[in-house]
């Protein structure tokens, strides 16, 4: 049973992304705190991110809003046909990138706790004409997907978000097939996060004070049954991560990192 303290986070959490859904492309998220930001901006974060300009510019523009900390497609490895599924699929940039690496022959689904989000990514699939991409409201702690029906589990700075880490990694678990496999950008902490940080609630809805340290995260991935689990932390994130808190040192204490597994 979800705790009061739980609660306010995701709440906090998903308040904050409804109103960027709402607002628009212009908007920042994980993390600038600092107000909106154009469509270039938004562009050049991408890019530093790991979107190639030809990713970017095969997308409906609503979907690229400079969200995220990485581009989980780059080690997803997609074959056509299989089935994706995207933890907190946002306005369906990673959806939509997966899609066409699937093919018609595979199938994408995005889910998202923000019902404004999947508004959104709903217009830009019918905008992008992406027939085998499906978004469901729900929770990535309660996943509406049926039992090991997911070939690829891919996410982008999502995970760290919420308030029970380990359920979000049982359930990907469960609905991953036999020999299924992460794909995920996220962030960790680098080193122990100080009050500052770990108590303010702008930054874990910021993707910062949620960060769990590297041993944390694969204790939880082999508890969930997880093999082959590689994390890899890219301290080269640093570069835009500093943007995130204008006024705190945030790239001193957390980092994006690519983590994969195999069930």
């Amino acid at each position: 049973m979800e705790n009061s303290e739980d609660r306010i986070i995701r709440d906090t959490v998903k308040e904050r992304y409804g109103e960027i859904a709402r607002q628009g492309s212009k908007d920042s998220c994980c993390g600038s705190t600092s107000g909106p930001q154009d469509l270039i901006e938004i562009q050049t974060q991408s890019a530093l991110m790991g979107y190639s300009e030809e990713e970017l510019g095969s997308l409906p523009e609503g979907a690229v809003m400079g969200l995220g900390c990485g581009n989980p497609q780059a080690i997803a490895a997609l074959q056509p046909g299989e089935v994706v599924l995207d933890l907190g699929s946002g306005a369906g940039i990673d959806c939509f990138l997966a899609a066409k690496q699937v093919g018609d022959a595979g199938k994408v689904i995005g889910i998202d706790m923000t019902a404004d989000m999947i508004a959104k990514a709903e217009k830009n699939a019918r905008q992008g004409g992406y027939g085998n991409v499906e978004f469901r409201l729900g929770l990535i702690e309660e996943m509406p997907v049926e039992d090991n029906s997911v070939d690829v589990i891919i996410s982008n700075c999502v995970i760290n978000l919420s308030p029970d880490k380990p359920v979000v990694f049982q359930e990907a678990y469960r609905v991953l097939k036999p020999g299924g496999r992460l794909a995920i950008s996220d962030m960790v902490a680098s080193a122990d996060l100080p009050p500052e940080i770990s108590e303010d609630l702008s930054l874990y809805s910021s993707c910062v004070a949620g960060a769990l340290p590297l041993y944390d995260l694969r204790d939880i991935l082999e508890t969930a049954g997880f093999k082959e689990i590689q994390i890899k932390p890219k301290d080269e994130s640093r570069e835009f991560i500093k943007n995130w808190a204008p006024d705190i040192p945030v790239e001193d204490y957390v980092v994006s990192a690519t983590l994969e597994a195999v069930k």
